[in-house]
């Protein structure tokens, strides 16, 4: 083991209330703290004269003590005067000792850090700085480099933490290897690794803080990441998996008792899928695709050849309406062939859950389709050849790996299939899939119309609200989108629940429900399907609907204090509507309208293609805030700013492929430096 995987409490001196805070900030290596940067510098390194001091600078003194005195004014003041020749300075202890003030006032000089400000009296003052009593002008102490502040928590001073990093600095001087090649440095014009380490934790005060320092850290980590998954899909690759044998009739034979033809875009992503599935290893497929356009046909496909192939399937959706919706769905479509299907929720219990399993590990169920139960230690399966999981972005990347592993057998796995709905630009999804081969379904079905949406300020609720009476009165539904449950003096929005109050009594002939996060699972599934099966004709809903149900016959949504939401979100919900023949509306209420949230309803306004809309998206809010969201915390990148790095992700991909081509044998190297254990969450 390296020292830098060593834990942070082999360090000499350290107490175990340290090591507990320490690790209360994710640092347990010693890697871990050389790899905690500081958030900004002071410059210790020389002293500044009292009348050159500016207001909120932070900045080393020196002066001889004029006078020190104690002030009551409700509370003790004790105020120490110095003077420097070219001015006075007050510094101030609101918390003091009797001992402090008996120093303070025998004190000849005194040298202070603090930050630097103008006080009632009109004279500079520091409140509580850092300070060292002196005899004599030759014992001014100065920092040989600018003085690093780091991220921290309550007990843990930046004193302590200076000391350890540089305990790590000294320890593991000789583990500050090069592994990139020279040729990216040169490049780049990145400093060498061990030198980026130094200037990050002791710059040198005349050069400055390096930028390039950190980017190039942040570089090295990116790339590490790239190939970190790209070693896991290798490890995948190399396992065996089920050969699926073509199933071209048995498909023909179910495409031709669709209502509806394939679009080129899913005939392209089909075929690549078969391919896949007719080699001797593990598919890792991502099919991305905007709302709408038809993903779950793709995966009936798929499933098809598996069962022909005569393995079980296992279909895992994030919520039990979905997965209840795919089962409604799978079921009509496959009944033709005999199938049989077990739709495996939370909800399913006693001897019927008990028969269900019993059949599905004696391989007498083809498709089990289900929630997170799906991958729960009792659920076994016969032989596991496919697993399919929708809306990928919603289960953490160890439930994803569970599911896997509960058709492996010694060195066979099944394929994989992930599926979602929300669009990322390349580039991020280089960063987030790249352990996946990527198809996108590119193309929306023929009969699909744009949905129209109009941007409306909330004054004009009332008139909307007469527009839904003609609306119900065409026999068609409505979603009601709120942004809050309750009322809340912060977020002056319109609840949901008072918005339902009102809807009901503005609207007494129409039937309306009420759908939010709080509900417990069973409640909200209850009053979904009421919708779905059109006994409500309005459903006002947080935004627990993003992902959801399809309800062709419901083709007008308003979204109240829609400038709250991301361009993402607002896509999403406004795929619920569309779905049917008729002309379907979406409907922005506004409240208030910041510049940022006014250009975000106008791109809603003018695009309807997902792809489209998370590039607007990328660029409006950026990478740090659109990976941190999709991600759940799965990236803990220890050196990359999203926002500053963003440009970086360009060259990752080509970099790392290099490492594969040009230099394998530092491949290990680069991920035993970044990785931890227990991060891998890749591991295969």
């Amino acid at each position: 083991m390296t020292l830098l995987k060593r834990d942070v409490g082999e360090l000499k001196g350290i107490k175990p209330h340290t090591v507990a805070r320490l690790h209360h900030l994710g640092l347990f290596t010693l890697g871990d703290l050389l790899f905690h940067l500081p958030l900004r510098y002071e410059n210790r390194t020389r002293v500044l004269a009292i009348n050159a001091l500016s207001k909120g600078q932070f900045a080393l003194v020196f002066g001889k003590v004029q006078r020190v005195t104690e002030v009551s004014f409700g509370r003790k003041l004790l105020v120490c005067t110095i003077d420097d020749g070219s001015g006075e300075l007050e510094v101030k202890f609101f918390h003091y000792s009797f001992s402090q003030a008996a120093a303070l006032k025998t004190a000849v000089y005194l040298q202070c850090f603090g930050e630097v400000r103008w006080g009632f009296n009109q004279a500079w003052e520091m409140i509580h700085p850092e300070y060292k009593i002196k005899k004599t002008t030759e014992q001014i102490e100065f920092e040989s480099t600018l003085t690093p502040i780091y991220p921290t928590t309550d007990g843990l001073t930046q004193k302590t933490l200076r000391h350890l990093i540089l305990q790590i600095l000294s320890m593991c001087d000789d583990e500050l290897c090069e592994y990139l090649p020279d040729r990216f440095l040169q490049g780049f014009s990145y400093p060498r690794f061990r030198d980026s380490i130094y200037q990050i934790h002791l710059p040198d005060p005349v050069q400055g803080i390096n930028l390039k320092a950190y980017q190039r850290l942040a570089h090295e980590e990116l790339i590490t990441h790239y190939l970190t998954m790209c070693c896991a899909k290798a490890s995948t690759k190399k396992a065996k998996a089920a050969i699926f044998k073509p199933a071209k009739k048995l498909q023909k034979t179910f495409l031709t008792s669709l209502p509806f033809t394939l679009t080129g875009a899913q005939q392209r992503v089909i075929s690549e899928i078969a391919v896949d599935c007719a080699q001797a290893h593990p598919m890792l497929r991502l099919v991305q695709g905007d709302v709408g356009s038809g993903k779950t046909i793709v995966a009936a496909m798929t499933a098809l050849q598996a069962i022909h192939s005569r393995y079980q399937v296992a279909l895992m959706a994030p919520t039990e309406l979905l997965a209840e919706q795919h089962f409604r769905n799978f079921k009509s479509w496959f009944d033709q062939f005999g199938y049989t299907i077990l739709f495996l929720t939370g909800q399913l219990k006693g001897k019927l859950r008990e028969q269900g399993l019993d059949a599905l590990a004696q391989g007498r169920i083809d498709i089990v389709i289900g929630t997170h139960a799906l991958f729960q230690e009792h659920v076994r399966f016969c032989r596991l050849g496919l697993v399919i999981i929708d809306e990928q972005h919603r289960f953490g990347v160890h439930q994803r790996l569970k599911l896997r592993d509960k058709g492996k057998k010694d060195d066979f796995h099944p394929h994989q299939l992930v599926m979602t709905a929300t669009p990322i630009p390349r580039t991020l999804a280089m960063m987030q899939y790249a352990d996946l081969d990527v198809s996108i379904i590119d193309e929306l079905p023929p009969n699909r119309k744009p949905v129209l949406t109009r941007v409306l300020p909330a004054q004009r609720r009332d008139e909307v609200i007469a527009k839904i009476k003609d609306w119900v009165a065409q026999k068609r539904q409505v979603y009601w989108v709120c942004t809050l449950i309750d009322e809340s003096e912060a977020l002056q929005g319109e609840a949901a629940e008072n918005t339902a109050e009102r809807l009901i009594q503005a609207l007494p002939s129409v039937r309306i429900g009420l759908v939010h996060g709080r509900m417990k699972a069973f409640q909200k599934d209850a009053i979904m399907r009421a919708f779905k099966q059109h006994e409500l004709d309005l459903l006002v809903a947080t935004t627990v609907i993003e992902v959801g149900v399809d309800v062709p016959n419901a083709g007008l949504m308003i979204i109240e204090n829609s400038e709250r939401l991301g361009l993402s979100q607002l896509h999403q919900l406004r795929g619920r509507v569309g779905r049917g023949d008729c002309e379907s509306y979406c409907l922005l209420l506004y409240g208030s309208l910041p510049e940022m949230a006014k250009e975000r309803l106008s791109i809603m306004r003018e695009h309807h293609d997902g792809f489209i809309i998370a590039q607007k998206d990328l660029e409006l809010r950026g990478a740090g805030e659109m990976l941190g969201e999709r991600q759940k915390g799965l990236l803990r990148f220890k050196t990359v700013d999203l926002e500053r790095d963003y440009a970086l992700f360009e060259h990752v991909a080509e970099w790392g492929d290099t490492f594969f081509s040009d230099i394998p044998d530092n491949i290990p190297r680069l991920i035993a430096r970044w990785m931890k254990t227990s991060e891998n969450y890749l591991d295969v």
